[in-house]
């Protein structure tokens, strides 16, 4: 195990479970995360290797002999007519049969109804009343003359959860953690492993958990996809659920007027909209008005009577297009059915998180190591939704003035709830307060933008805090960084008729260039970008998951007279760094005239362990650079001081590097048909920036 997982381990012993289990025991079983963990946790919530494969073959056992099948229904059944009695894990709901006064049960998968439960249990489990609940269930079955009467009696039943945990363990454990190592551990607890994100993608996976420990919160977001969005919500806990986006009405969510009956708002703490996007989907105008009364004030009518709830929404849908795209032609918001399409509606949404920043979810993706039980998180999130940490910052950062009141509200929550999941006992730095607050105003501000490119009548506003020292900070959208040609341009009307796509106005256009790969204006100066001869000196900085970024729009222009060039940087050794040096020297050769030679050392640190694989790799790339006239040769430094990242010409220009030549985030080396394995600009970045100095000194110093 990893140092975390025996931390992980030592302080949560029994409420952690190895996040590989999971596909290990469920087999052809279609039954959600949180109930395989569930039993997991019974039986496997330890380190010891010999306890978890016995607690394996229990789990497997279980499942073979309770779990039903829907093709094996009938067996079932006779099973329980056999033995009299048997337990069964299936789902289940409950409605009230007002002719003969009485409950009746129906089991989804076992495909039997009219079961007769007690008034008592139904009490204590409300949520049977308005949506199917797993259970574990000991049916009964005693044959009745009584042709209205039913053979099947429910014995006994427990819905699948946790039933309590120390909240206050749960807190001081969480002292033994540093925050790095507690978002790895809830990012493994979601079944990822955490090397494979950023710290961004971390904390864009963690803002998914808020609607569990934040009531009444309003979450979009949209895709590509594959990204796992809904996920969270119908794996993930108990008190959340899925349901698809063209099924639900105004009395399955709110509440049935004749009958009284309360809907899904009044029993889940999470209710999820998948699939929410399609601009093609009816849309009953009336549920889109009621959900704009939930959404914006916490209740909903019936008839004369207003009641509360504090259930969240989530909708996530996927995008048909690119972001530049969206941005040129329409919003951010496209996708949505036309009556969602409102800017009223979607000015009730507190954060927008950016789909198309996640990466498609693949088979190394995800985690074998130690993460929560996620029903005991849900529990704990759950228990969190009292908490209101949305003051934590005020004390060291106000928001700007011109902030509106609804956008403070969006701010806030966002805040509160990262607060919450990841400082829960209040402790945070000034500086991961500060990280907090610009992660909340972003999500707040990319809905806002787009309000604005829909509805004119909105007010331009200043997204920017202050600091205790009277310092102001400007927030900004990664889009906005990326694309800020079409980010600020107003829409439809701005755009000429021939330059608008098909999908926009129904007929075929004239041929228009796509919208093009462009570097942030605010990073990359006209001289680098546009090519002009004239280079300057600069510092740029570059985003988590920005994209657009190559060595050939970065060095390039640096390099392009270069006749000796030095590469230092000590982190040349797995292959991806290695593949990032020789994607370097194609930069250098498509900028060298094929008649000319270029000399380029490399200074690294040779790898303690692997170090004849390494010396094999550079000298593959020497090979390689041979052919088209790049001298390569490199040196290994053994003075334990090699701490510089840097490219240094003999015209005077020195490129200094924060990460070195790393700057791209993990890609799928071995998907030949993936764009972010052939050309550097289509892959997300790792934050980093760049120094280019000049020291006419230093010209023709270097060999």
């Amino acid at each position: 195990m990893s140092a975390l997982d025996d931390k992980i381990n030592q302080h949560f012993a029994g409420l952690v479970v190895r996040k590989d289990l999971v596909k290990t025991v469920k087999g052809n079983a279609t039954v959600p995360s949180y109930v395989l963990e569930y039993l997991l946790g019974q039986y496997c919530a330890t380190n010891d290797e010999a306890t978890i494969q016995t607690g394996i073959e229990t789990v497997k056992e279980i499942l073979r002999k309770h779990y039903v099948h829907r093709n094996e229904a009938g067996l079932v059944r006779s099973t329980i007519k056999e033995k009299g009695r048997h337990k069964v894990i299936d789902r289940i709901s409950v409605s009230l049969n007002d002719k003969d006064d009485v409950y009746e049960a129906e089991f989804a998968n076992l495909g039997i109804k009219k079961v007769l439960i007690n008034a008592g249990t139904v009490k204590a489990h409300q949520k049977l009343l308005v949506s199917s609940v797993w259970c574990i269930a000991d049916l009964e079955y005693e044959h009745t003359e009584e042709k209205s009467g039913s053979p099947w009696v429910l014995a006994s039943l427990k819905p699948i959860q946790i039933s309590r945990f120390d909240l206050d363990g749960y807190l001081a454990a969480r002292k033994q953690f540093s925050t790095d190592e507690w978002i790895d551990l809830l990012i493994q607890s979601l079944g990822f492993n955490p090397q494979m994100f950023g710290k961004r993608n971390k904390l864009l996976q963690l803002i998914r958990l808020i609607p569990f420990c934040e009531r009444n919160y309003n979450l979009i977001e949209l895709g590509p996809k594959g990204t796992g969005k809904s996920h969270v919500y119908s794996e993930f806990s108990p008190h959340g659920i899925l349901i698809s986006g063209g099924e639900v009405t105004v009395p399955k969510l709110f509440v049935h007027n004749g009958t009284g009956k309360l809907g899904l708002v009044g029993y889940w703490d999470v209710v999820a909209f998948d699939e929410f996007a399609g601009k093609q989907k009816r849309v009953d105008k009336a549920l889109v008005d009621i959900m704009k009364n939930y959404m914006a004030n916490k209740s909903f009518s019936r008839g004369v009577e207003t009641l509360g709830a504090e259930a969240s929404m989530v909708f996530v849908g996927n995008t048909d297009h690119t972001v530049p795209y969206m941005l040129k032609y329409s919003d951010l918001f496209d996708p949505l059915p036309e009556k969602f399409h409102d800017s009223a509606f979607l000015d009730r949404m507190h954060c927008y998180i950016p789909g198309w920043e996640v990466d498609v979810i693949r088979g190394e993706m995800y985690s074998d190591g130690y993460g929560f039980v996620v029903d005991y998180l849900g529990e704990i999130l759950r228990a969190l939704r009292g908490d209101d940490f949305s003051d934590r910052y005020k004390k060291r950062f106000s928001l700007s003035n011109e902030i509106s009141s609804r956008d403070r509200d969006g701010i806030n929550k966002t805040f509160s709830g990262l607060m919450k999941i990841i400082y829960p006992n209040d402790d945070a730095s000034d500086a991961e307060i500060e990280e907090v607050l610009r992660y909340a105003m972003e999500g707040r501000k990319r809905v806002k933008d787009q309000l604005l490119r829909m509805d004119h009548t909105y007010p331009e506003v200043r997204f920017a805090y202050q600091s205790s020292d009277g310092q102001e900070v400007l927030v900004r959208t990664l889009e906005e960084e990326e694309y800020p040609s079409q980010y600020h341009r107003q829409l439809a009307a701005d755009i000429p008729l021939q330059e608008l796509p098909f999908d926009v106005i129904g007929v075929a256009p004239a041929a228009h260039p796509a919208p093009a790969m462009e570097m942030p204006a605010s990073s990359m100066s006209a001289a680098v970008v546009g090519g002009d001869s004239v280079l300057k000196e600069q510092h740029l900085v570059f985003h988590e998951n920005q994209r657009g970024v190559s060595f050939d729009t970065l060095f390039g222009p640096y390099l392009a007279t270069s006749k000796r060039i030095v590469v230092t940087d000590p982190y040349l050794r797995a292959f991806h760094q290695l593949r990032n040096l020789m994607e370097l020297m194609e930069t250098i050769s498509k900028q060298k005239s094929p008649d000319d030679e270029v000399a380029v050392q490399v200074v690294t640190v040779e790898d303690e362990f692997n170090g004849d694989r390494q010396t094999e790799s550079l000298q593959k790339i020497a090979d390689a650079c041979a052919e088209v006239g790049i001298q390569f040769t490199w040196v290994y430094d053994t003075t334990n001081t090699l701490h510089d990242r840097d490219i240094s010409t003999d015209l005077g220009w020195k490129i200094v590097l924060s990460r070195g030549l790393d700057v791209f985030q993990r890609f799928d080396l071995n998907d030949a048909f993936s764009f972010a394995n052939r050309l550097q600009q289509h892959r997300p970045c790792k934050a980093f920036n760049v120094t280019y100095v000049h020291d006419i000194r230093q010209e023709h110093s270097i060999g």
